[in-house]
Parts: structure tokens; C-alpha cells; sequence
């Protein structure tokens, strides 16, 4: 909704190295290059939010790049972010010193220092699962 009313220009999509959540950063993308055209949303870049899946990283460094785009920045997966959220926390708060709290610092950084901007190229859903089994994430059919 902000992408099509124009509220929104610059559009990070956070996603794993799991099926579902690159279909659905794809139909982001998809989004983003429908109103482009028409406004100044572009993409800034793909964050992944990590599961510890096989391959993750390069999956979503090879994801990005199809997009056009790029991976802006990698949260490694840390079970301190469930501890704060259990005390209705930011990692930040209830923790500042732990490295997890680095990480999102980091984030923040990364993104304020972004300089690319892309109308991305979404892949069809064919693409995408060869990208899943170059990652040995699908068997092949």
C-alpha cells in the first residue's frame, strides 16, 4: 500500500534463505518495479534475516544480485533477540553491549550510508527455483 500511494521511496525487503521468503521479497520486487515508473520508490537492497539454512548467504548474495540489487547487510541468527522480545525489548535496549546489538548498529549504518538505488528485476517463479537448487536447497525434478 505506502509503494502504490507513493509513500514510500526507499524499500529494503528482509528475507531468509528459505523458499516461501524469497517468494515473497520477489513479489516485492515485483511491486516495486510496478509503481517505479510512476514514482521514486526504488530498492535499496535485500537484508537477510538469518535462519541458519544451508547456503544463506550466498543464496541471498545471488538472490540480490538477480534482482539487480544487493545485499545490504546479513543479521546472523542470535536467540538474544526472543530473550528481549520476551521483555518487550529492543535487542538494544536489553542488551547494548552484546554483539547482536552490534549487528543491528551496523544494519543501521549500512543503510545510511546506501547509495544504490534499483528498479529491480524480479524473477519468474521458475528462476527462482533454479536459484533455490544452484544452492542445493530443491532436488531437481
Amino acid at each position: 500500500m505506502p509503494i502504490r500511494e507513493g509513500k514510500a521511496e526507499e524499500i529494503y525487503i528482509v528475507a531468509s534463505g528459505e523458499l516461501m521468503a524469497l517468494y515473497a521479497a520477489n513479489n516485492i520486487a515485483k511491486g516495486i518495479k510496478k509503481y517505479a515508473d510512476n514514482g521514486k520508490v526504488r530498492l535499496g537492497g535485500i537484508i537477510c534475516n538469518s535462519r541458519k539454512v544451508d547456503n544463506e548467504l550466498p543464496l541471498l548474495k545471488a538472490f540480490a544480485e538477480e534482482l539487480g540489487s544487493q545485499l545490504i547487510y546479513f543479521v546472523p541468527r542470535d536467540n538474544l533477540l526472543q530473550r528481549a522480545e520476551i521483555h518487550k525489548k529492543t535487542v538494544i535496549d536489553f542488551d547494548p553491549t552484546s554483539g547482536q546489538a552490534d549487528e543491528y548498529r551496523n544494519l543501521a549504518k549500512a543503510i545510511d550510508n546506501n547509495k544504490m538505488f534499483v528498479v529491480p528485476k524480479p524473477m519468474t517463479q521458475e528462476r527462482l527455483e533454479e536459484l533455490m537448487m544452484q544452492h542445493g536447497f530443491l532436488d531437481a525434478m
